[in-house]
């Protein structure tokens, strides 16, 4: 049996007084991808932001590699090895694509290295075309191109797991393809992948498990 990279235990998360998170428990496997699939405002964002650190935990807790995470700031947890391609992608706009992968480095001391380049590479190999644009601002990118961005530049912080918030929503069929064959790739090279996804076609064909979320219960 695979050891659990992420664990969610009785999680409860509020906004204000509405419960958006009712004691949820849950498991990632290492080397899995795991999937959370439910309707729009089922909680599945809210999930994958108090796993990052974006919302505060009312009850419960999440542990990461064995390690109690709960209270971490989101930015230790990025040094720990977890990233977030947030929902509607959440590039920066006025910077270049290379600068905006840059940022997704900015938790590690190495960017002169050879380990810094090849994690680059690896980014480029995985999405040319960022390679193609590594010069052009990312607001005047097209959704698919900013979506790619959005995962290259998690994938820099060199996650071991990493959370992809709809990857596919907004694009056309022939670029969902494309984005759930890099998902895989990714998942291959041996990062640990949670997706939150809509399109439960999509996610339950890339995934190893799936739990399906109905407003805040699991």
């Amino acid at each position: 049996m695979k050891k659990m990279l992420l664990e969610v235990e009785g999680l409860c998360v509020n906004y204000g007084n509405i419960e958006a998170i009712r004691d949820i428990s849950f498991g990632v496997p290492e080397g899995s991808v795991t999937t959370l699939i439910g309707a729009n405002g089922a909680g599945k964002t809210t999930t994958l932001k108090t796993i990052s650190g974006l919302r505060k935990v009312r009850a419960g807790k999440i542990v990461f590699e064995g390690k109690d995470i709960t209270t971490l700031p989101p930015f230790e947890r990025v040094k720990m090895g977890m990233s977030q391609s947030p929902e509607g992608r959440g590039v920066f706009v006025g910077m270049t694509v290379m600068e905006n992968l840059d940022m997704g480095a900015f938790v590690r001391n190495d960017r002169k290295s050879a380990a810094y380049q090849e994690d680059i590479d690896r980014v480029f190999s995985l999405f040319p075309r960022l390679q193609e644009r590594s010069n052009q601002i990312a607001g005047t990118m097209s959704g698919g191109e900013q979506q790619m961005l959005a995962i290259g530049r998690a994938l820099m912080a060199r996650p071991r797991l990493i959370l992809l918030d709809e990857p596919s929503m907004g694009l056309a069929p022939k670029l969902i393809a494309q984005i759930f064959s890099i998902i895989d790739e990714i998942n291959k090279q041996g990062t640990t992948v949670l997706l939150v996804e809509q399109n439960a076609m999509q996610a339950l064909k890339a995934a190893d498990n799936a739990h399906v979320l109905e407003t805040g219960e699991i």
